[in-house]
């Protein structure tokens, strides 16, 4: 069984009304038949834009987060059941951006994964060490460890998880791990994966350093690298489509 690689767009905490509709109009217009999945990641506030934008297109939508709890008095939180409702298809959890400013902790981010899979939703488990921490040759203890936690929560549905190994010292700083460097990464992951799940395989494992237009068909030849999370590239649709394009 061959798995479609997957193109997913994080916007982090960028867009607007405007300038998403004319963002998902030049997407709709250039993306075709994509040989890849491919999804967009918005922020909450625009959900019910983007589903009305991309319903019954060949565009998913998810969201950049999700609360741990299923419902009640969390102010401010949003639930994996009101994502359900605008159609999400996927959530982000454990990003590094979260986990660096939301002091999120592996045991949360397991949490959020378990609660997106109960919901019906895809989570796109992030994963990835600091420069501090590759430099003192920890990567794969930490990479291992946070995909751990996640495992041991969701146990038999593994398989059905997405992972982004996102190196926090490549994203958003224009610095990308060689095509060599990701691939040894996503090696590990796969070994961890084939551990824990008979159906290793279908777990999609994305790279999500700086991936970019002139960078992407090098990062997705690689035999483990199963698609990408794009962060600043996904706000240019042309960038966003030519990587697209290069996922086959």
């Amino acid at each position: 069984m061959t798995i479609k690689k997957l193109i997913a767009g994080n916007w982090k905490m960028n867009g607007g009304l405007a300038a998403n509709e004319a963002l998902l109009r030049a997407l709709l217009t250039g993306v075709g038949q994509p040989s890849a999945d491919v999804a967009v990641c918005a922020p909450a506030p625009y959900l019910a834009q983007v589903q009305g934008l991309l319903a019954g297109s060949p565009i998913d939508w998810g969201a950049q987060d999700m609360s741990a709890h299923e419902q009640g008095a969390y102010t401010g939180e949003v639930s994996a059941a009101m994502l359900k409702d605008f159609g999400c298809r996927y959530a982000i959890v454990g990003h590094s951006e979260r986990r660096q400013y939301h002091g999120e902790t592996d045991a949360l981010v397991a949490a959020k994964a378990q609660r997106a899979l109960a919901a019906g939703i895809t989570p796109i488990v992030c994963v990835g060490e600091t420069l501090v921490e590759r430099e003192a040759e920890q990567t794969e203890a930490v990479v291992k460890r946070q995909l751990a936690a996640v495992i041991h929560a969701v146990a038999h549905c593994t398989s059905e998880i997405v992972v982004a190994y996102e190196p926090v010292w490549a994203i958003g700083t224009g610095k990308t791990a060689t095509p060599e460097q990701a691939q040894q990464v996503h090696a590990v992951l796969r070994a961890q994966l084939a551990a824990a799940t008979s159906h290793p395989e279908r777990v999609r494992i994305l790279y999500g350093g700086s991936m970019n237009a002139a960078n992407a068909a090098s990062l997705l030849a690689q035999p483990d690298i199963d698609g990408g999370l794009i962060g600043g590239a996904s706000l240019k649709a042309p960038d966003f489509l030519q990587i697209v394009a290069a996922a086959h």
